[in-house]
């Protein structure tokens, strides 16, 4: 696979001469500093390629190889009026992507909220912090911060009743850190929510329920697939996460089944999957394994990440990359083998870009504040390190058996 690493751009503390030294070839970012639903002009498209490229006669050569992400204006995903508009701006992004050379985009399709977390410092016992989301705190934040109306429909009254006992003897400092920590926005962008006004956005979303938004998803797709299948792209949605409804927004691209909805909406190569084995491994049925299997043709891009469910299944941390509840071994193998089947098709087959995904802060990144949660350089150095030796073993054994 080729193995790569998000970069958030000129103002990340992790570099790219980091990204060199964990043996990247590839870099995953994006134009961050634009507005979602602006067209991406080509000159800040190649402005970026050269920042990435602007060391590789000297050094181990970096090019960007996916853009993660080309955000999905929220008018496109409340079926607006103004969402052709907002699709033709897309559509044209792409066409400028794909004359720079870059064809591979990751995107998602999760109302309002990025991935969700309730904690980005969960302490581990070998003293590293991890993201860690607690269906408990969010339930906390739902009923006792925002005050949704008709909140407590979504959680068990026992779950309703400890969130409010745990609220009451809560400083107005770790309410107010938890409230930060829930309506943070997209991971590299400027700006986020804020508790005042939040639920008038919510509101926006009243009439939207599963059905509408995935069919508001399959509107998008089959107006954006055929353009990149025509320019030689791939689309690469990446799923819920977590991959359940969170504060009444539904979210509808969690489970297989979803999944295989979606590649039908639009039966395109280019429509295909950011197959991450993090916000598909927190639903206990989801066949990871199996998915990389049945869908490995339509899978252009991964994120390698392993959760931990806890006691409720609904409450998860970042584990190590090869613990937790993926069985890396397993979908790593499957990849491995959708890569040959592809060079068997054509010896020209790109590799498969991976990432590794969310790794924990750990050694010396502990002291060094500023990198986006989740995206510090060592613990993603020790996740694709695991990754890149799991990949190593499985191709080996593939090619010449077990060891005697």
């Amino acid at each position: 696979m080729l193995h790569t690493m998000r970069w958030f751009g000129p103002q990340d503390p992790v570099s790219l001469f980091d990204l060199r030294q964990a043996g990247c070839a590839g870099v995953v970012t994006a134009l961050h500093q634009l507005p979602v639903g602006a067209v991406w002009p080509e000159a800040d498209i190649r402005a970026r390629q050269r920042l990435i490229e602007a060391d590789n006669a000297t050094h181990a050569p970096l090019h960007w190889a996916v853009v993660e992400s080309l955000p999905v204006h929220e008018a496109i995903k409340k079926g607006l009026p103004a969402r052709d508009a907002y699709i033709e701006a897309y559509q044209q992004s792409l066409r400028h992507l794909a004359a720079c050379g870059v064809r591979t985009v990751c995107y998602n399709f999760m109302p309002m909220l990025d991935w969700s977390r309730t904690d980005l410092a969960y302490a581990l016992p070998d003293g590293s912090r991890a993201l860690r989301f607690v269906w408990q705190d969010l339930a906390m934040f739902d009923l006792c911060l925002l005050q949704r109306p008709g909140a407590a429909a979504d959680y068990t009254p026992a779950v309703a009743a400890a969130a409010r006992r745990q609220f009451a003897g809560m400083s107005a400092d770790a309410a107010a850190q938890l409230a930060r920590t829930v309506l943070r926005g997209l991971p590299g962008a400027e700006e986020s929510f804020a508790l005042t006004g939040f639920q008038a956005l919510l509101d926006e979303y009243a009439a939207v329920d599963a059905a509408a938004l995935r069919e508001h998803l399959h509107y998008f797709l089959r107006a954006v697939a055929p353009v990149a299948q025509a320019l030689g792209m791939g689309l690469a949605i990446h799923p819920d996460d977590p991959p359940f409804p969170l504060l009444g927004l539904p979210r509808v691209v969690s489970t297989e089944a979803d999944l295989a909805g979606l590649l039908a909406a639009c039966d395109v190569p280019a429509n295909g999957l950011t197959f991450c084995t993090g916000s598909l491994g927190v639903r206990p049925d989801n066949d990871l394994a199996g998915m990389a299997r049945r869908f490995g043709p339509r899978i252009h891009f991964v994120h390698l990440r392993a959760t931990r469910r806890e006691a409720d299944p609904r409450t998860f941390h970042e584990a190590d990359h090869l613990a937790g509840d993926v069985d890396m071994y397993a979908v790593v193998g499957a990849l491995v083998r959708e890569e040959e089947r592809r060079r068997a098709t054509s010896a020209a087959a790109p590799a498969l870009p991976m990432r590794p995904d969310h790794g924990h802060q750990m050694l010396n990144d502990l002291h060094q504040p500023g990198a986006n949660p989740g995206y510090s350089a060592i613990g993603r150095l020790r996740g694709l390190a695991e990754l890149r030796g799991l990949e190593y073993g499985i191709r080996r054994a593939l090619a010449e058996g077990p060891p005697s």
